[in-house]
């Protein structure tokens, strides 16, 4: 299993509840952080430590998790995240250097690992 911080491990959490297989179904149904490809995993631990760098402050007494869930969520524009949480120009701020990211999407590579696009 691999280690990573809890603000990150939620982010990866978040990406695989997310997204949908081919089979329309969650990849967390039948995926884990294990199955992602390592260049994917090291793509979502790099966005995650530039984003936390890139807000800084922002994100003091914001729980890591709850961070972790919406950068995910709000970077790919699901409707939910920093945004509406009620934190008034911190949340707007939080969605500017999230949005900053583009978006990223998971699919299932031909040998069976969780790729980033």
């Amino acid at each position: 299993m691999t280690t990573l911080d809890s603000f990150t491990r939620a982010y990866v959490e978040c990406a695989l509840w997310s997204s949908i297989g081919d089979d329309g179904e969650p990849l967390d149904a039948v995926y884990s952080l294990d199955d992602l490809a390592p260049e994917c995993l090291q793509q979502m631990v790099d966005d995650c430590q530039d984003f936390r760098e890139l807000a800084g402050d922002a994100l003091d007494g914001i729980d890591d998790e709850q961070a972790g869930h919406d950068f995910w969520l709000t970077r790919n524009g699901h409707g939910v995240g920093f945004w509406d949480r009620g934190l008034g120009a911190v949340g707007d701020q939080l969605t500017k250097d999230s949005k900053s990211f583009g978006s990223c999407h998971l699919y299932v590579g031909d040998d069976g690992a969780i790729y980033c696009g």
